[in-house]
């Protein structure tokens, strides 16, 4: 294998199939504002030593004060790096006395000087202005590559290209690698993508990955894509209570270990109120449980969970709150999983998933993490339940707009039905995957102690 460079992201880094190619010259794209400055300097203070240093060059598209000052902003910024480690120089002034032989022989002077193991370009696409035609740019290109090939040395050249670029621009096929940074709007919010166009002789994660540019420098979050497969899974014989005894029933003794249950309803029906059933009835068996949640703050939910003898401060509960303002999927679903990992936990409760598709633009892509998520939470034998609000009040039509009921092993239907003089409350079975269950439709009320169940609408009462 290749050897690889390394970013000081790990999801990074498993995104590129382990990293970089080393001593390979990489293209760094997007438009200005982008961030890729930001993650060519990662790379720099991330790798840099004293022996072999980084030299970042500045053209003259971005003054090299500019990169220096937002730079310092940043936490990987290493001020007592400048000069041994990390070396900073503006080429602008050969550039615009001698053109690119004067840029070139800069370059191979620094090269010899420093022995550096990086170096950046920045911004290499402003070069072309300097090239009296696409031949001498082109031999540019040539007699530069041919010296960094000779050198132990990884480049990054950093332009404002676009995709179009790709298909007529000679520096797309003279290098090894191509990140791809843009920023795409989705409804009200902008999200940051990540798409790997190229790298030579290795494999990596296809598709657009969402990234976020922090103090912290460039923090991704690779796309959840599971592929269909078996032979990680382990056969789950165990059943685990729901947390309402009737509700077990309806179900033949409950879910099993790792299955995916929705709960589907309108506003005010319950939803939330059962999916606290099941965290808090798994606490009481000492097994962990998540609470993921978006609509209520933490404040809000424990004076909810306290009207039922419950309390978040429950060691054998962690509540993930994140608000749906702004809100990443890609980071959320990374979070999530941190948790799971972090507290060993054997129950989920997202709450809900229609905040969850808000925040995702495409409806596939929603699906396709939604699923990813179902499969890795069932390989390890994490039980799920998940509430989806429906629109209708009264009859439901339909059950779920994204698809998720049929990704989901179980599936129970709340809804609100018409009495003769008041609104009644009923659950049904809709669905059990690998197992029987009642078909009922009961009435179920909520009480200080939670939900109860009753018996079975019979045809003499007026229901609709």
């Amino acid at each position: 294998m290749t050897d690889r460079l390394p970013s000081g992201s790990e999801h990074l880094d498993a995104v590129l199939g382990g990293g970089l190619p080393l001593n390979g010259i990489t293209l760094l794209i997007g438009k200005p504002g982008s961030g890729k400055t930001i993650l060519a300097q990662q790379y720099v203070f991330h790798n840099a030593t004293v022996d072999r240093p980084a030299l970042y060059l500045s053209t003259v598209s971005e003054p090299l004060d500019k990169i220096l000052r937002y730079g310092q902003s940043l936490e990987y910024f290493d001020a007592s790096a400048l000069g041994s480690r990390v070396i900073y120089e503006n080429v602008g002034q050969q550039l615009n006395d001698h053109g690119l032989a004067g840029v070139l022989d800069r370059i191979n002077e620094l090269l010899l000087q420093r022995r550096p193991a990086l170096m950046v370009i920045d911004s290499f696409k402003a070069l072309q202005a300097f090239a009296s035609d696409a031949g001498a740019f082109r031999r540019f290109l040539h007699e530069l590559a041919g010296r960094l090939s000779v050198m132990p040395v990884t480049s990054f050249w950093v332009g404002e290209y676009t995709g179009d670029d790709s298909s007529d621009a000679p520096e797309f096929a003279v290098c090894d690698a191509i990140l791809a940074l843009s920023t795409q709007r989705e409804a009200e919010r902008e999200i940051r993508t990540l798409q790997v166009l190229k790298i030579r002789g290795s494999d990596f994660r296809s598709g657009k990955h969402s990234y976020r540019l922090s103090p912290r420098g460039f923090d991704i979050f690779p796309r959840l894509a599971d592929p269909l497969g078996v032979s990680n899974y382990d056969e789950h014989v165990e059943r685990i209570s729901s947390g309402v005894a009737s509700i077990d029933a309806m179900l033949a003794d409950g879910f099993w270990r790792g299955a995916s249950t929705l709960l589907a309803g309108p506003s005010g029906i319950g939803k939330t109120l059962l999916a606290l059933h099941f965290i808090f009835a798994g606490a009481e068996r000492g097994e962990t449980g998540v609470i993921a949640t978006f609509q209520e703050n933490p404040v809000q939910l424990e004076r909810f969970v306290r009207g039922f003898s419950w309390s978040l401060e429950d060691s054998k509960v962690e509540l993930m709150y994140r608000p749906p303002v702004d809100l990443y999927l890609d980071e959320w679903v990374y979070d999530l999983l941190e948790i799971l990992e972090r507290t060993g936990a054997q129950r989920v409760a997202l709450d809900s998933l229609g905040d969850l598709r808000a925040a995702c633009g495409d409806e596939l892509r929603f699906r396709e993490y939604v699923y990813s998520l179902l499969q890795r939470c069932a390989r390890r034998g994490i039980s799920v339940i998940m509430t989806q609000e429906v629109p209708e009040l009264f009859g439901v039509r339909q059950l779920s707009e994204y698809g998720v009921s049929h990704l989901s092993d179980n599936v129970l239907l709340l809804q609100f039905l018409r009495g003769d003089s008041e609104l009644k409350r009923a659950i049904t079975v809709l669905k059990t995957r690998g197992s029987g269950h009642t078909q009922q439709l009961r009435q179920f009320d909520i009480t200080s102690q939670g939900v109860v169940v009753g018996s079975r609408f019979g045809p003499d009462q007026s229901l609709h």
